[in-house]
C-alpha cells in the first residue's frame, strides 16, 4: 500500500514490525538493497529532477530565501552524490552484531556486549532532498526502520525519491514497511504520541524546534539544531593559512550547519592577519560585521558595525562576524558562550595553544589548522550522516552507523545459577577476553 493510504499509526506499526526482521537481516539483503536504490535513483533521475522543479518553482513563488533554495535543488551533483554514499556504506562494516565487550564471569560462562539497532528512528529534516536519501541508506545499512518527515517546501521531491527508494529496497528483500514517509505537521505531532513503536527521534533545526520536540514527546529525542562555528586565529598563526581556512569554511557551501559564522582574532595578530583574511573574504563576496577593534583594522573594507546579536548569529549566508580577543582564554569562553557547541577551529603554530582549544572548547568538532567543513558524516568515512548532534548522549558530531546502533548484553552459560556464588560453590572470575 502507498503510504498516503495509511493512518499514520499504521505507517508507525509496519515500521516497528519490519524493524524486527530488519535488525535479523542478512548484511547481504541490506547492501543489496542499497545498491540497488542507488541504481534505480539514477535510473528515475527525470522523474526526480521533474518533481524538484515543481517544489523549485513554488518555492520561488513563496519567495524563499536563496540559502533554502540552494538547499531545496537536486540536480545531477547531488543525485551523484547521494548515490556515491549509497555504495560507499554498501562496502562499509557491518554494524549490527559487533562484538563490543567480552568477559568471562565465571568457568564457562561468557558475557558479551554487541551492537544492535536501535529499532524506529523519526526524523524530521529541513527542506533537503538529498537528505532523505541519505538518512535512510543510514538506517538500512544499520537495520532500523525509519519514518521520514521533510519540510514542505520538497514535498514532491520527497514523494518521488521516497517511492523509487521503497520499491528498489523491497523489491531486493528488504522487509515490507520498514521506511515510511510523512508529509503532515499533524502527522508530526502523532509521532510525538507514539513511544509504543517509536524508539528515538532526531529533529533537525532551530534550537527553538529541537526544544519544541523534546517538550512534547515522551520519545527520547537526539537533537541536531544551530550550527553557530568559528574561526580563531591565533597570536602564532600563518596568515595566508588562516585566509585559506577561513574563506573555505565561510563560502565553501554557506547554507550547511558546519559553515563558519564568526571569525575570534587574537589581538598579536590582528594587524597582521586580519587584513589579509579579510581582504580574502571581501573578494569571495562575504559581507563583515565587525566590532570597533576589528573595524579600525581593515581599511578599505566594507565593514557593517556588529552588535550582541551577531555573536549568536547563524546567517547560513556570505556573511560573517568578526571580533577582537585578547587572548587563547577569551576567545574560549567566547565560544562557549555563545557557539551552539557543533565545529570551531584554531588556526596556530603553537601546538600548546592547539591542545588548549582542543581541552576546554565543547564542541561535538574542534579542529586544528583545516575547514570546519569536514564536521561532515561522509567525509569522516561514516558514509553518510542522520545528523550532527551537538548534545552528548548517547552519540555526539555526525552520526553514521555506529551513532544508530545501541547494544545489547548476551551471556552464554551451562546451566549456571545465582545460587551457586551466593552459597561460594563458585567464584566470579571476571576474566577480560576481549
Amino acid at each position: 500500500m502507498m503510504n498516503e493510504q495509511l493512518t499514520t499509526q499504521q505507517i508507525a506499526q509496519a515500521a516497528k514490525q519490519a524493524s524486527f526482521a530488519l535488525a535479523a537481516s542478512q548484511e547481504a539483503v541490506r547492501n543489496r538493497a542499497l545498491l540497488a536504490v542507488a541504481d534505480a535513483l539514477e535510473a528515475g533521475r527525470e522523474e526526480i529532477f521533474a518533481a524538484n522543479g515543481k517544489d523549485l518553482e513554488q518555492a520561488k513563488a513563496d519567495g524563499l530565501a536563496a540559502p533554502a533554495l540552494k538547499r531545496l535543488r537536486f540536480d545531477e551533483g547531488k543525485l551523484a552524490d547521494v548515490c556515491a554514499g549509497l555504495r560507499a556504506l554498501s562496502d562499509m562494516d557491518d554494524p549490527i552484531g559487533h562484538e563490543q565487550l567480552r568477559t568471562e564471569l565465571a568457568d564457562g560462562l561468557v558475557l558479551s556486549r554487541v551492537a544492535c539497532p536501535i529499532g524506529v528512528i523519526g526524523v524530521i529534516f529541513e527542506s533537503r532532498p538529498d537528505a532523505l536519501v541519505q538518512i535512510a541508506g543510514l538506517c538500512l545499512k544499520s537495520g532500523n526502520a525509519v519514518l521520514l518527515k521533510g519540510g514542505r517546501e520538497a514535498a514532491h521531491s520527497n514523494q518521488a525519491l521516497f517511492e523509487i527508494m521503497r520499491r528498489a529496497s523491497e523489491e531486493a528483500g528488504v522487509p515490507a514497511g520498514w521506511a515510511g514517509l510523512l508529509t503532515t505537521r499533524e502527522e508530526v505531532a502523532q509521532m510525538l504520541a507514539m513511544d509504543e513503536y517509536i524508539d528515538l527521534i532526531i529533529p533537525r533545526g532551530s534550537n527553538s524546534f529541537v526544544r519544541y520536540i523534546m517538550d512534547n514527546s515522551r520519545i527520547p529525542v537526539l537533537g541536531h539544531s544551530d550550527g553557530v562555528c568559528h574561526v580563531y586565529i591565533d597570536a602564532a598563526c600563518d596568515p595566508q593559512m588562516a585566509a585559506r581556512v577561513t574563506v573555505d569554511a565561510k563560502i565553501q557551501y554557506p547554507a550547511a550547519c558546519n559553515a563558519a559564522e564568526t571569525l575570534l582574532v587574537h589581538k598579536d595578530a590582528a594587524a597582521t592577519a586580519l587584513p589579509i583574511v579579510a581582504a580574502a573574504l571581501h573578494v569571495a563576496g562575504v559581507r563583515l560585521r565587525a566590532d570597533a577593534r576589528a573595524q579600525a583594522l581593515m581599511p578599505g573594507i566594507p565593514c557593517e558595525a556588529a552588535d550582541e546579536a551577531d555573536w549568536k548569529a547563524e546567517y547560513l549566508d556570505h556573511v560573517i562576524a568578526v571580533r577582537i580577543v585578547d587572548s587563547i582564554e577569551e576567545a574560549i569562553a567566547h565560544i562557549n558562550r555563545y557557539g551552539s557547541h557543533h565545529t570551531d577551529c584554531i588556526i596556530t603554530e603553537d601546538e600548546q595553544a592547539a591542545g588548549r582549544f582542543f581541552a576546554l572548547v565543547d564542541s561535538a568538532g574542534v579542529y586544528h589548522n583545516c575547514s570546519t567543513r569536514f564536521a561532515d558524516g561522509f567525509r569522516y568515512g561514516f558514509g553518510a550522516e542522520v545528523g550532527i548532534s551537538t548534545g552528548k548522549i548517547h552519540a555526539r558530531g555526525p552520526m553514521g552507523l555506529e551513532g544508530l546502533c545501541s547494544y545489547k548484553y548476551i551471556l552464554r552459560g551451562h546451566g549456571d545459577v545465582v545460587a551457586d556464588f551466593a552459597g561460594k560453590k563458585r567464584a566470579f572470575t571476571h576474566r577480560k577476553l576481549l
